[in-house]
């Protein structure tokens, strides 16, 4: 064995197989650790399962239990001060920089033993992964030496950085700071960019805090999740099964009557309907309405029209008052908030029988029928075209 190792390879070769071996921890994570183990969205047969368990001990040192309850315990505290990484409560740079410390200041018993449940306690997770956590990245350090030599030493770090960089620090840090969104979850989430490629399609960070425990993480036709892609494939060869793929509503051409399904349906599609309402009636009033006012005020109107459908808890004061001020201003674009609020409350209002929320989305489609505002009567027809999807 020389100087390079036992295979002596080109610099491009181990940039390529680097590249690659970080793209299977990813997938790993992705796949393994979040949308089957965190999620429970995707089933994966026992032997694809141990593989990814295998490679993320042997290359990040990650323990399963520990990742599964950080993970869910984000989820069900967000942008709070329980929240493990938040960059809206810890700052941006702590997230992004100490990404990793935050994952082990977060892995207390407390935390294992109420997010921690349905993963694995078998003979090799209790006396092998677990105890000898850092064995595998060790293990890895000399075989890294064997085969690249002095090489080694470089492809290692890179293999190091690579999950408490992207997936701790970027993922968590710029997927809570900087972005677009597709849907107003009750968070700050946001899409860092369209193409989920180099983080395994975590990049989608607003569409999967939307529809968490969905396998696919891409919602638009430009959008791509690669995780998904693989899903896909170890799916045709009978290594995975993606739970709840399709909506479980659906829309009807011609539907008229609202019944409980109607109700259900627009429940659980909500995140579209509320999209669907910013685009359809929001917007193009905004528009119509920016060209009636006076030119000094239109600047003022840009704004509102951004902050009008987002989600009312990520509303600072300041821009809360540019919001209302084109509301006192403006009836009209005052009565579309309004009837946005009044949607939302058949599923934010807790305690409501299913025949009274029928009866309110009937009551809502009425008036926006006779408001006179033909963006509002028209999505009173696309309310009531909501059906559930057959079983």
């Amino acid at each position: 064995m020389g100087l390079y190792g036992l295979l002596d390879l080109a610099v491009w070769q181990l940039i390529l197989i680097t590249l690659a071996m970080t793209h299977v921890t990813i997938v790993s994570v992705t796949i393994y650790l979040h949308r089957h183990s965190a999620h429970n969205s995707v089933e994966l047969h026992p032997a694809l399962a141990h593989f990814f368990r295998f490679w993320i001990w042997f290359t990040t040192s990650t323990n399963t239990k520990e990742w599964t309850a950080i993970h869910r315990k984000h989820h069900a505290t967000t942008e709070t001060e329980d929240d493990p990484h938040s960059p809206v409560v810890r700052g941006i740079r702590k997230v992004l920089l100490e990404g990793a410390e935050l994952y082990n200041e977060a892995a207390t018993p407390e935390t294992l033993e109420r997010f921690g449940k349905n993963t694995p306690e078998d003979w090799i997770e209790r006396n092998v992964y677990t105890p000898y956590k850092y064995l595998g990245i060790a293990m890895l350090a000399v075989l890294n030496l064997m085969l690249f030599g002095v090489h080694g030493i470089w492809i290692w770090a890179v293999q190091m950085i690579w999950i408490p960089f992207f997936a701790a620090g970027i993922v968590n840090g710029l997927g809570h700071f900087w972005g677009y969104r597709n849907f107003e979850c009750a968070d700050n989430a946001r899409n860092i960019v369209p193409f989920g490629f180099l983080i395994g399609g975590e990049e989608l960070h607003n569409n999967h805090h939307s529809f968490p425990h969905s396998p696919k993480l891409s919602r638009r036709w430009y959008e791509l999740d690669i995780g998904w892609f693989w899903i896909r494939v170890f799916q045709c060869l009978g290594l995975a099964r993606p739970k709840g793929i399709k909506p479980i509503g659906l829309r009807i051409p011609g539907k008229q009557e609202v019944d409980q399904e109607t109700v259900q349906a627009i429940t659980n599609n909500r995140m579209h309907v509320m999209r669907a309402y910013r685009k359809e009636v929001l917007e193009p009033a905004f528009r119509e309405q920016k060209e009636r006012v006076a030119r000094e005020f239109r600047p003022l109107y840009r704004r509102a029209r951004k902050l009008i459908s987002r989600e009312e808890t990520l509303v600072t004061a300041h821009e809360r008052q540019s919001l209302e001020q084109v509301l006192q201003q403006n009836e009209l674009i005052r009565q579309l908030h309004t009837k946005a609020q009044e949607l939302q409350q058949l599923w934010q209002r807790r305690g409501m029988k299913q025949q009274e929320k029928v009866q309110a989305l009937i009551e809502w489609c009425r008036e926006a029928e006779a408001s006179g505002i033909r963006h509002l009567e028209e999505f009173a027809a696309h309310l009531r075209s909501y059906a559930l999807r057959p079983a």
